[in-house]
């Protein structure tokens, strides 16, 4: 009688049940670690809008702040205002992220506050928290992904 070569139909099976059995405990934590990239990643994208913003206000002194992100690539009208941030950032969405800018004009006619927000763009899958700041510099945060705001917890 002749010996067959090559795997039976339990041996295979207990193999996909093993590989099964390991993708199923490193998904999770796959997941996770993506997640924690991406809020570190618009922590760092908030503080390059904020030092863009500054940069822009010194730069632009007849303008004062940017009223928005597309602003802070462009210029915004000011040609010293051009390049600050990259094309990606201005166009308000980065690893999973989405980000929006606003500039107010004060009473004297110039851009004298701004608020920057970072939303994921999935709640519990590109990102929990939700990141925001203003001319002041500070980040805050919330843990449910909702829009924050200047009463939001601080990053330390």
């Amino acid at each position: 009688m002749k010996k067959q070569k090559g795997f039976s139909l339990i041996e295979l099976l207990i193999v996909v049940a093993i590989i099964l059995i390991i993708a199923a405990i490193a998904i999770p934590n796959l997941i996770k670690s993506k997640m924690a990239a991406n809020e570190a990643s618009a922590v760092g994208s908030v503080r390059t809008i904020n030092t863009g913003e500054v940069n822009y206000a010194a730069s632009c002194p007849a303008t004062g702040f940017s009223t928005n992100l597309a602003g802070l690539f462009s210029g915004g009208g000011c040609l010293g205002g051009q390049g600050i941030i990259d094309q990606v950032l201005s166009g308000g969405a980065k690893s999973g992220y989405t980000f929006t800018e606003a500039g107010v004009t004060g009473t004297d006619g110039l851009n004298d506050t701004y608020t920057t927000i970072a939303l994921p763009a999935t709640v519990g899958t590109t990102g929990q928290r939700a990141f925001y700041s203003d001319q002041t510099g500070v980040i805050r945060y919330t843990l449910t992904g909702a829009a924050p705001t200047n009463a939001s917890n601080a990053l330390q």
